[in-house]
């Protein structure tokens, strides 16, 4: 089977090397030098996504496309897919609903899974996973984060994915369910200390939640986001500065992405739980950089194990979310394999009740 990935970077390129040996791959770019570093293992070809109708007649030659390209690009890439007929699965974090082409893919007999990576992505999976197994969950909470192992100064955070959609996660409304209702709340107007296998991180709410916000039906559900503490304070100034605004954004990428770039090893931690009148269910789950950063390689073989089941024709037409696959125990049990034979290992907990912490 031919399959397309869109995007070199970090996270295409462990696409890319983890499906090598079962697919003829090829990974699509415009930069010529992310090009070169994939040519030594797949079929490199310079494409630009801007160019919809160039993405729809290359997408045409290929049985399965992959999407890894930053959000700005996921809700177009999934119409190209679409129009073009062919199955897609996606980890761009799009501001867009993907939903809104539902009706677009049933009529093309296109399968198309969206939010596909890490979180959004692995953290619906086991969600999913752990509504199927309540009886009847209350409340659910998703705690995540890519950070690195050695962090500096000011920021305190490194840089593992793109920088754009980094600071649209401070500045886009975090969506979360409270008494029974979505409600919208501005993502640094809350801030917590949350301690994870022996870890203590700041975290704030995130828009990560999603299609979870309607297909899972909870007096109370969220999702935090982690990071070292000392970071956020930092982005809640040059936010209030107005160092974020559209007119302004590309400026300060030019001043702060290098304050976070430097050489770290990276890790990613994850924590889901969810909770019903005296049982609660938790995964924890911690990885560290290896062939690849951390945040590759949980992002990328979450998307190539689910891209593995849409290339056997595991699920239906139409837009999928991630969290479907985690109600099925059949795909949830091939994911987890899949990525406990990458040293990803999600654990399992079960006891009484507690707090969400």
């Amino acid at each position: 089977m031919k399959v397309l990935v869109l995007g070199a970077g970090n996270v295409g390129r462990a696409i890319a090397w983890d499906l090598r040996d079962e697919f003829d791959v090829h990974v699509a770019d415009l930069s010529e030098d992310r090009l070169r570093a994939v040519s030594n293992f797949v079929t490199p070809l310079k494409l630009d996504a801007t160019r919809f109708d160039k993405l729809v007649e290359a997408m045409k030659g290929f049985e399965l496309v992959i999407g890894a390209l930053p959000g700005r690009f996921g809700y177009s890439s999934i119409k190209a897919a679409i129009k073009a007929g062919v199955d897609m699965v996606d980890v761009s974090f799009m501001p867009e609903n993907p939903f809104e082409l539902r009706e677009e893919a049933e009529n093309a007999g296109v399968t198309v899974i969206f939010d596909a990576g890490f979180a959004p992505g692995l953290s619906h999976i086991i969600m999913g996973r752990i509504w199927n197994e309540l009886d009847d969950m209350s409340e659910g909470y998703i705690y995540v984060g890519g950070l690195p192992k050695e962090p500096r100064p000011p920021l305190y955070y490194r840089l593992t994915w793109s920088p754009k959609d980094l600071i649209e996660e401070y500045t886009r409304p975090a969506r979360v369910i409270r008494d029974g209702e979505v409600k919208e709340i501005d993502p640094l107007s809350e801030t917590k200390t949350v301690e994870i296998e022996g870890l203590t991180f700041e975290a704030f709410p995130s828009d990560g939640l999603r299609s979870l916000l309607e297909s899972v039906r909870v007096d109370k559900l969220e999702e935090w986001t982690l990071r070292w503490p000392g970071h956020l304070e930092k982005m809640k100034v040059l936010r209030e500065l107005g160092f974020f605004k559209e007119e302004h954004i590309d400026k300060t990428l030019e001043v702060i992405t290098p304050l976070m770039t430097y050489d770290s090893p990276d890790f990613s931690i994850m924590k889901v739980i969810g909770t019903e009148p005296g049982r609660r269910i938790s995964y924890t789950l911690y990885d560290e950089e290896r062939e690849f950063t951390s945040m590759a390689r949980v992002t990328g073989y979450t998307a190539s194990s689910i891209a593995k089941l849409v290339a056997e024709g595991s699920c239906i037409f139409g837009v999928i979310p991630p969290e479907i696959l985690g109600m099925r125990i059949d795909t949830f049990e091939r994911i987890i394999t899949d990525l406990e034979e990458r040293e990803i290992r999600p654990r399992r907990e079960e006891n009484a009740s507690l707090s969400d912490s």
